[in-house]
């Protein structure tokens, strides 16, 4: 009896089952979660680009967040960013770093980012950029008398460097330096013909005086004594001949664990038997005026559409289910005077647009 008493109570006992993890709210494009998810990402895309200039974020297009278990999310990050004037080996950090104005002939970055979040703390997983310079007509439109980008490769640019690099070599008293890469280059045409170059360079194990003898035979530092620089010139050929040359060096700079030194531009240029003293440029830019973020950032994983997690929809279905959300968005009575509130993507400009 005693037992048929206990078995009626255990069953009268409330059951309490496992409440499953609560789906996250949406973010927005300009909501503090999303912008630290961005910082990081913008962080990665710079630490691994491994040519041209650091980019800062110029606008959040689009995040998603999929819940994977309790504190650990995967998010994807569609992010718009523009060239600054820090080269990449630049010690400088982005936020002391200048955005490139639009009548400099700006340069625009396209990045899908896929980052996880796993107990409050970002990591990138994968990244997918390229990278274009402003449309022509558009400078010229608004400053009709703004040079204008060249290749990179453009006679006139190389000649610009090699006699910009020699002339510096020529006068200095410091370390022998050697081209690394050309970052980019303008050509003015009037009323003044100026070509104005931007070039990454290295310091040797020569002083400028003992490469009189055999520049060639001078080799870029070691992994722990390396010294990276950036030099600026501007050569003026019509109606008269100048050529004025600022080149700086950085200092040795301590590579990171994830971004080791040999990562970075220079080593994978300063290839045995090779002269980067004269100009030469990497064929990965031969006929651009920018060096491309698709040859550091190319992993299909970092698109949401690429990616396994999210199901893959056709234009029709998405197309469908927009067309019926905002049918029911109109039925809903609104106040008069009402202003719907901002679509929470895509987010603010923070410079300019392109």
């Amino acid at each position: 009896m005693k037992a048929l008493v206990a078995l009626i109570l255990l069953v009268q006992l409330p059951v309490h089952k496992a409440v499953p993890a609560a789906t996250p709210a949406p973010l927005g494009c300009d909501d503090p979660e999303s912008e630290a998810a961005a910082e990081v990402a913008v962080n990665y895309i710079n630490d691994h680009s491994r040519h041209g200039y650091k980019f800062a974020l110029n606008r959040i297009k689009n995040i998603r967040v999929l819940r994977q278990e309790l504190n650990n999310d995967v998010i994807f990050l569609e992010l718009d960013l523009l060239e600054t004037t820090c080269h990449i080996l630049s010690p400088t950090p982005l936020a002391n770093c200048t955005v490139r104005s639009f009548k400099e002939h700006a340069v625009e970055g396209d990045c899908d980012v896929k980052l996880q979040k796993l107990d409050g703390k970002f990591s990138v997983l994968a990244s997918k950029c390229h990278s274009h310079a402003d449309s022509s007509e558009d400078v010229l439109q608004l400053c009709p008398e703004c040079p204008l980008l060249a290749s990179l490769n453009n006679t006139e640019v190389l000649t610009t460097v090699t006699a910009a690099l020699s002339d510096h070599n020529s006068k200095t008293a410091g370390a022998y330096l050697r081209l690394l890469e050309i970052g980019r280059a303008r050509i003015q045409h009037r009323p003044v013909h100026i070509i104005s170059v931007e070039f990454a360079v290295a310091a040797t194990n020569c002083s400028a005086a003992e490469a009189k003898d055999n520049g060639k035979a001078c080799q870029l530092l070691p992994d722990d004594q390396s010294n990276f620089g950036f030099c600026t010139a501007t050569q003026v050929t019509q109606p008269s001949q100048d050529l004025r040359v600022d080149c700086q060096l950085y200092g040795h700079q301590v590579p990171t664990a994830d971004v080791p030194l040999f990562s970075r531009p220079g080593v994978i240029y300063s290839q045995q038997g090779q002269d980067t003293s004269t100009g030469l440029v990497p064929s990965v830019v031969q006929g651009f005026t920018n060096h491309n973020l698709r040859f550091s950032h190319n992993n299909p994983a970092a698109s949401e559409s690429s990616s396994s997690e999210f199901p893959v929809l056709s234009a029709k279905t998405v197309a469908k289910r927009a067309v019926a959300e905002v049918a029911q968005h109109d039925k809903v009575p609104r106040p008069v005077g009402f202003v719907p509130p901002a679509p929470p993507c895509p987010g603010k400009i923070r410079h300019f647009k392109i």
